[in-house]
Formats: structure tokens, sequence, C-alpha cells
């Protein structure tokens, strides 16, 4: 994000910046501390959603990308090994993989947000192992695949990493999360509140289920909220993804599709095209 300011007021000989972002920082020294923060210059980019042009602020823009993971989105994943079809789960790999680049070069923030278990899965309440273990038998969050040995979901395993096919940057953010609202018992929100967003773009799997519970706790916290409709995806009948834009529209937010976005980008020099 580019934070710029003229003020000399601001940007006083003698202090020091303090704080993760530049956006977000405080000057200080021993006797004094300058709590104005930087200017933040708007970055305006207009795009058709579905009813209406939306215009957003790229400076105050991230990208969350949910739970595009192995145990969802590869053959050898916990999903395919129960019986369900990937196939859904993996069609927001392709035109994540031609935007987020486009993102980063606009410095926008890309937020993995993955489900990542505790290896004593003490942060695992019954009724929600419940949900993926009604009978408690087979296999549930935490359980080691059969054969692979791989444990469903449990942070830093194979299970819970990202698809290799999509590109992750050493400056990308990663938060863990246990339930199906990444806000719920997560640094998300400090994250985002540092790095100065107030628009959030959206994908990532299941959209009826992870995608929508976060995207409806960003709106309850005040986040601009967009679903990006080609780049999330669900395995639950056809019927819940449309209910899930039906509501998005009606209640959360709006929905656009990522190529109305990348098609505004490509007319905009990238960040270090201009540096």
């Amino acid at each position: 994000m580019d934070a710029v300011s003229t003020d000399p007021a601001i940007n006083d000989e003698g202090l020091l910046p303090l704080g993760s972002t530049g956006s977000n920082s405080w000057m200080v020294s021993d006797d004094r501390a300058n709590l104005v923060r930087q200017v933040v210059l708007p970055r305006p980019i207009t795009v058709k959603a579905q009813g209406k042009l939306i215009t957003f602020d790229l400076a105050r823009t991230a990208l969350v990308v949910v739970d595009m993971q192995n145990d969802f989105c590869h053959s050898e994943g916990w999903l395919a090994h129960i019986g369900v079809d990937i196939a859904p789960a993996r069609r927001p790999i392709a035109p994540l993989r031609r935007l987020i680049p486009m993102l980063r070069g606009s410095s926008v923030p890309i937020i993995w947000l993955n489900w990542g278990n505790r290896p004593d899965r003490l942060n695992l309440s019954p009724s929600l192992l419940h949900v993926y273990k009604p009978s408690g038998v087979g296999i549930g969050l935490g359980d080691a695949l059969p054969g692979s040995g791989a444990k469903v979901l449990e942070r830093g395993s194979w299970s819970a990493a990202i698809v290799d096919e999509l590109p992750v940057a050493p400056t990308d953010v990663h938060v863990a999360k246990y339930r199906m609202s990444g806000f719920q018992d997560t640094e998300l929100d400090s994250i985002l509140r540092n790095l100065g967003v107030t628009t959030l773009l959206f994908a990532g799997v299941n959209a009826d289920q992870c995608v929508l519970c976060t995207l409806q706790d960003a709106n309850f916290r005040g986040y601009d909220c967009v679903l990006l409709e080609d780049c999330a995806a669900t395995t639950s009948p056809d019927y819940c993804m449309a209910a899930t834009i039906y509501n998005v529209n009606q209640c959360f937010g709006f929905v656009v599709r990522s190529e109305v976005i990348a098609s505004e980008l490509a007319q905009r020099p990238s960040r270090s095209d201009r540096s």
C-alpha cells in the first residue's frame, strides 16, 4: 500500500517509525510520540458487478483466498478420499492463477485463509468434530488418511497446504482458521486493520460454507465485501451456489467476475513499472 505525506508534522526529523505497516504507524522518540498516520493515496477502480457499477480503492483492498488446500482440492486429499467429487473445488484455480499476480502487481495484499488445526485438536469442540465425523467412525478432522498417513487439515501438514498450482509469494499473508468463519478465534481482523483494508475480495471453497461465513462476518464488522464468482466454488449441490450468490447480492455485498477486475488492472501500470 502507498503511504504518502508531505506534512512536515508527520515527517519530523529525529522520530522513528513504530508499526507493522507504513499506513498504520506512529513516529516516536524518547520524548515524543506522533500519532498522526500517513496519508494513503486512493487508487480507485470501477468494475461491473451484478446489477450496478461499483468503484473500490485498490489502496484499501485485499484478496482473501479461502481453503484452496490439498485436502479440499487435490485428488489424494481428504474430500476425494471420502468420495466427494472435487472437480468443482478445482475450478477457481485457473482464474486465481491469472488474477493473483495482477493484484500483487497493484500492491493488493493476498491473504491465504486456510483451515489449520492444532495437532492436539484442542481448538476443536465435539460439536465441530461431529460435523465431519457424525457417527464417530471414519476419517474426520485431524485423523490420518489411509496410505499417506497425512492428518486431515492439520496445520503444517501436506493436507493443509495450498495446492501447488496456485502461486504463493513470500509477501503473502497466511492466517489459520478452525471454524467456517475465518474471523472466529483468529488474528484476521487485526491483520486487516493494520493493513488499512476496508474492501475484501473473496475467493475459494466452499462458497456456501467457509467463504460465505467469512464474508458475512466481514460484513458484520463493517468491511465492504466482493465475492469473485468464478474464483469461488462449492462441492455442494448447484442450488447452494445459487443461494450464496443471491444472498451476497441481497444482504452482504457485491458479486463480480474476476475477468472484469483483471481487464481493468491490465490497463493500469503495475506498481513496479511506476517505481
